[in-house]
């Protein structure tokens, strides 16, 4: 249930994203989705990708600081208010959303959006009591 998400930190200076994209492309790594986040000095990009062991291998000799975090993918309902439910079902709990961000295909008629959790296994168990359904790895990637 629980997605390897990478997060690399990356100077924030011209040429350093397609340093990150030339490396994970010469290994042959697909990009699924992507979020980047930046202050003046540094930027944070968070990838979901096919390999994401293999990819933090190829990041970290290609000397970039890269990490791996938890995270979940969730079947949102592609219309008004379907992600204000999910939201709802996790507040009504007391989960913390860090942040999340869209998944780049859909799944059937619901959108596919990444979410950060600070007590993912409490999420996990709250959304499915729910009926929300939660990708694994494999499913997200084959999408």
């Amino acid at each position: 249930m629980k997605v390897g998400q990478l997060s690399v930190f990356i100077e924030n200076k011209s040429g350093r994203l397609a340093d990150v994209t030339r490396t994970l492309f010469k290994s042959g790594i697909n990009i699924r989705a992507l979020s980047i986040a930046d202050t003046i000095d540094y930027g944070l990009l968070r990838l979901i990708v096919n390999e994401p062991l293999a990819a933090r291998a190829a990041l970290a000799e290609a000397g970039f600081t890269v990490a791996i975090t938890e995270v979940l993918a969730i079947e949102v309902p592609d219309r008004p208010g379907g992600l204000a439910n999910i939201i709802d079902i996790l507040a009504e709990k007391g989960v913390n959303i860090e942040y999340m961000y869209a998944f780049v295909g859909t799944s059937g008629d619901n959108a596919i959006v990444i979410f950060r959790i600070e007590r993912l296994d409490d999420a996990i168990a709250v959304l499915k009591e729910k009926g929300v359904r939660i990708l694994s790895g494999e499913e997200l990637h084959s999408i």
